[in-house]
């Protein structure tokens, strides 16, 4: 009966850490865009539709420090 006295702020204190990460997840848009990763690799990259299409789903997002693509890589660099 006394482990009951560790076990349950236990287990209240790991919700209230779940529930925690989960606002921070939501809050800093991981769960924005879930349906473009899984489609985006039906599509062929050198397609004229495909382009423009990202150019337009480019242009509507709102510019935040975290949608911006990093810089090409260098090929030439050893690997």
């Amino acid at each position: 009966m006394t482990v009951l006295y560790i076990l349950v702020p236990i287990a209240i204190l790991l919700v209230v850490i779940a529930i925690w990460v989960f606002n921070w997840a939501v809050n800093n848009g991981q769960y924005d865009d879930l349906d473009s990763p899984a489609h985006s690799i039906l599509f062929d990259e050198d397609d004229p539709a495909h382009l423009a299409a990202q150019r337009r789903e480019d242009e509507t997002r709102p510019a935040t420090g975290r949608d911006q693509k990093p810089p090409p890589a260098d090929d030439d660099r050893p690997t």
